[in-house]
């Protein structure tokens, strides 16, 4: 069991409770293949295994297995198929905005101290960082280095340095390359077993970004994932009900429907930085945030056109305002990765006028 002692899992199990105290879970329990309510912890199994539990037909790592499938987050599996064990809470919202802000402030500094001091002997941890509150909150509590990758005239290398300076920190830059990115694209595929567009642009950052980490000697890449999915940091979500993007009629509708992809985004995540050497930790993500993310009403999520309201307010303990009010772009625009592999597609003959370009270029990638 990854993520948390087996007895922990044993009592949710028994209790229906999907938010346990952990920061997610997966493996074997008592016949069964269990994962989490959010899927933080990746999870296979072979489709082809009259047991999916037997040694060799189960693993963390979808690649040993000859035909590999996610066991969804919040079931269990085995030889009769998959059961739902639990679901996301879905509490009355907090009205009060000082007590809903107080509790997620609780959480984040809960959350951020469990992490704080957990470096032994030749373990260390290092942050990703995007000069983002999300990222900053991490920065602003944590002793560690700092490291953003990005092209040189990227938003995310500007930010992260003038977010650093705000903070007093040193920032360690991974300036990406055209050689980096043909060399690290089939690595990411075979980690995560995904060759579309938009899954390997998101990945080339963070695989990128943990390389150099694990280079330089550590063993953890602390990352803010989770609180734009967590806290309205979405404009779909923000826009909710007139995006078409989202089916919901309210922001927190709209944010439990962004929440669902989750554990898709998580496997793809998590997969790509161990493959690049590292030990990803999200602490926005243990089960105390968001419990307390759960809890906000919709003008606690977004009020006017701020996003993360609360989370910003909360933050706001630790950080200066000239980062608690920040918005931020998606890692993969944010970096420019998107945009030159694009660019390499089209230098390579995958013109934009071809259906799905830079997925075809991916595969071509992959098959040299």
């Amino acid at each position: 069991m990854r993520g948390t002692d087996p007895d922990s899992v044993r009592r949710a199990v028994d209790g229906g409770d999907s938010l346990p105290g952990a920061r997610g879970f997966a493996g074997p329990l008592d016949g069964a293949l269990v994962r989490d309510v959010l899927g933080r912890e990746p999870l296979f199994y072979d489709r082809s295994a009259s047991d999916p539990t037997a040694d060799g037909a189960w693993s963390h790592d979808r690649s040993v297995l000859s035909d590999p499938e996610p066991v969804p987050a919040g079931h269990r599996v085995t030889g009769d198929g998959a059961e739902r064990l639990w679901s996301l809470p879905d509490p009355e919202p907090t009205e009060d905005d000082e007590r809903a802000v107080a509790a997620v402030r609780d959480a984040l500094d809960a959350a951020i101290e469990a992490i704080s001091g957990a470096d032994d002997g030749d373990a260390s941890t290092a942050v990703a960082f995007s000069g983002g509150v999300d990222s900053a909150l991490l920065a602003a509590r944590l002793d560690a280095p700092l490291y953003v990758a990005g092209f040189p005239d990227s938003h995310d290398v500007e930010a992260a340095r003038s977010a650093a300076a705000l903070l007093d920190r040193d920032l360690t830059v991974v300036e990406l390359t055209h050689d980096d990115i043909e060399r690290a694209v089939p690595e990411i595929v075979a980690a995560t077993g995904r060759t579309n567009a938009m899954d390997v642009q998101i990945a080339l950052p963070l695989y990128l970004t943990a390389e150099r980490v694990a280079a330089d000697g550590h063993d953890r890449l602390v990352l803010g994932q989770g609180a734009d999915e967590l806290f309205g940091g979405y404009a779909k979500v923000a826009k909710a009900p007139d995006d078409p993007r989202v089916d919901a009629d309210t922001v927190r509708g709209a944010r439990r429907e962004v929440l669902a992809s989750l554990p898709d985004q998580l496997e793809r995540d998590v997969l790509a930085l161990r493959a690049a050497g590292v030990e990803p930790v999200t602490p926005l993500l243990s089960d105390r945030v968001v419990a307390a993310a759960l809890e906000l009403s919709g003008s606690q999520l977004v009020r006017g056109d701020e996003r993360k309201w609360a989370l910003r307010r909360a933050a706001a303990e630790w950080l200066p305002d000239g980062i608690v009010d920040r918005d931020k772009k998606a890692a993969q625009y944010g970096s420019l990765a998107a945009r030159e592999l694009d660019r390499l597609a089209r230098q390579a003959g995958y013109k934009r006028r071809m259906d799905d370009h830079v997925t075809k270029y991916v595969e071509s990638l992959v098959d040299e």
